[in-house]
């Protein structure tokens, strides 16, 4: 793995982080918006308030946005595994993408590889577990859908980032109590859509049917295997 260079664009945008224990997640975004140029100044915004710790342009340029041991401010109102102040938790990287509001398309591989390589890098020198590997709208399922039923998880899962349930596992669970044991919200609205974007985006239709329960069976067994 060799790490393309990463270039330095402060955002003023970030504080200390709120608790004294280590940083255990990595929260993957698309940027959603028309522009790479647009999205680094929003993210520079002081007025914007919002910020992440790292960009990846789709010409798969790395920005450092903030520094890793600094609390950036791109989670929002979110929840994982218990946890409400996921900003102080976590490292955030925004994926230059237009998102489903101007235009959604495919993530190039160039793009993809830097992506891959810096999670890798990040992965290195911060204990984070497969389980805190999530997507924007797996830990606010009811107001994003970021990185989307288009960013290639699998793909990522296959490169060392993450794990990714190939098959379905034979379970008598409920997807409720599945989901929830993943680590989801147990009160949010879409969090089966939020499932269905990452692990079965060719059909995403927010209803729990037999072969959720069994990607979402398998998915736990992968996360409790690797710890």
């Amino acid at each position: 793995m060799t790490l393309p260079a990463v270039q330095d664009r402060p955002s003023p945008n970030h504080g200390p982080r709120r608790h004294g224990g280590p940083v255990d997640m990595l929260v993957l975004h698309y940027t959603g918006m028309a522009s790479a140029t647009a999205a680094i100044d929003r993210l520079c915004d002081p007025t914007a308030e919002v910020s992440a710790h790292y960009f990846v342009q789709e010409d798969g340029t790395i920005l450092r946005l903030v520094a890793e041991a600094e609390r950036a401010w791109h989670a929002g109102l979110a929840y994982w595994r218990g946890v409400t102040d996921v900003n102080s938790h976590s490292i955030g990287i925004e994926i230059q993408n237009p998102g489903h509001e101007f235009g959604y398309r495919a993530f190039p591989e160039k793009q993809i590889a830097a992506v891959t390589d810096l999670c890798l890098d990040i992965l290195s020198r911060h204990s984070i577990p497969p389980s805190g590997i999530v997507g924007h709208s797996d830990i606010a399922p009811a107001r994003k859908q970021d990185p989307g039923e288009l960013f290639p998880w699998r793909q990522l899962a296959q490169e060392g980032v993450g794990v990714f349930p190939e098959a379905e596992l034979d379970t008598d669970r409920s997807l409720s109590e599945l989901l929830t044991e993943i680590g989801y919200d147990p009160d949010a609205d879409l969090r089966i859509n939020a499932f269905q974007r990452r692990f079965r985006p060719r059909r995403i239709d927010g209803k729990d049917d037999a072969q959720c329960r069994g990607l979402a069976a398998r998915y736990l067994s992968l996360i409790q295997e690797k710890g």
